[in-house]
């Protein structure tokens, strides 16, 4: 575990700049959940929603996996779907996942739907990003995220996160105007909202784009790269690295690479090694380790990073997983993962540029 005066903030800055680091920051997406006993504590008295919503709670469950694991890096607690709960649709969230009241059909649904002030509607975020930025305190960078136009998209045309989003690429192939417009509404208000997270305190954000993967290159990069390219532009002046993760990355690489991101979050799918020819040294890299690896022995996490590290050559790479973790990772085989990560020795760059 990383020495807990160490500045992780500028190291992890540095990392997503492609400037040179002693070793790779490390952390984990969906580090703060199920997989946690500490967050299974909390869960047990109060609802999801009501821990996105409560500041003091979300701190404390963010803050969880920094004092447990030693990650590098704190991301706030929250659900991508609280936007489109601000723009107006009902959210619920019982234990069979989160449901989209009315979910949208036509165009007067998206008509309907409505810009917000995010330090009105959603001012509780902001309040959880100071809460986490107080306790951690100015050595730790804290993360704030949003849904990816395309995706949040989907959830609110499907209604439900339930792993098919049939009824919206259906949509995107019979009324693309409507789909554009939709996605439009989406950038525009979640510029705003990851404004506010940054105003907040936020070091750096990051767009999760799960559904990505549903999109042909050419229909990403015509559909809804516009979109992601305003949101990032939207946050060019705030001097934050701006994070995009694609589930699904490796066909799109190409277009995700004219984002506007500084740093590209890429699936394990993708070989980073391949990722870093082809992408150059401008922009950084992070992830790709297969959550599955943390289910096996601590030998092959500890493979699986190593390898990781020695394919970016530590430049210019922020150590993650491919994808969430797994609800059944053991503690100590996520422990295990940031240990690797922060022990990697980072080797000479590789000559590239």
């Amino acid at each position: 575990m990383a020495v807990n005066n160490e500045n992780r903030k500028e190291l992890f800055l540095r990392a997503c700049r492609s400037e040179p680091v002693e070793r790779v920051p490390v952390w984990i997406m969906r580090q703060a959940g199920r997989y946690l006993p500490e967050y299974q504590e909390v869960r047990a008295h109060h609802s999801f929603l009501e821990i996105c919503k409560t500041p003091e709670l979300a701190a404390e469950v963010s803050l969880q996996p920094f004092r447990v694991l030693g990650v590098d890096a704190v991301i706030l607690f929250s659900d991508i779907l609280v936007v489109a709960e601000a723009m107006g649709m009902g959210l619920a969230v019982p234990d069979s996942g989160p449901v989209l009241a009315d979910p949208i059909r036509d165009g007067p649904a998206v008509s309907a739907l409505r810009d917000f002030d995010p330090e009105r509607e959603t001012r509780f975020v902001g309040d959880a990003i100071r809460a986490i930025r107080k306790a951690a305190g100015p050595r730790v960078p804290v993360i704030g995220f949003a849904a990816a136009p395309w995706t949040l998209a989907c959830y609110m045309i499907e209604g439900q996160t339930r792993g098919n989003v049939s009824r919206a690429k259906q949509m995107l192939a019979e009324e693309p105007r409507l789909v554009g417009e939709l996605m439009g509404r989406i950038a525009r208000v979640t510029a705003d909202y990851l404004k506010a997270q940054v105003a907040a305190g936020a070091a750096a954000v990051q767009l999760f784009d799960t559904w990505a993967g549903e999109l042909t290159p050419h229909e990403y990069g015509e559909t809804e790269l516009p979109s992601i390219q305003s949101i990032f532009d939207s946050l060019a002046g705030s001097g934050v690295p701006r994070i995009l993760f694609a589930k699904g990355s490796k066909p799109i690489l190409g277009p995700m690479a004219k984002s506007g991101a500084d740093v590209l979050s890429v699936d394990s799918g993708t070989d980073l090694a391949e990722a870093r020819r082809d992408l150059g040294p401008q922009i950084a890299l992070q992830g790709n380790v297969d959550p599955a690896v943390l289910l096996g022995p601590v030998e092959g996490i500890r493979r699986a990073v190593a390898q990781a590290v020695e394919k970016t050559a530590g430049t210019g790479h922020i150590l993650n997983l491919g994808h969430g973790i797994l609800p059944a990772t053991p503690v100590p085989n996520a422990q295990a993962f940031v240990a690797a990560g922060q022990a990697a020795p980072v080797t000479a760059h590789l000559g590239i540029g």
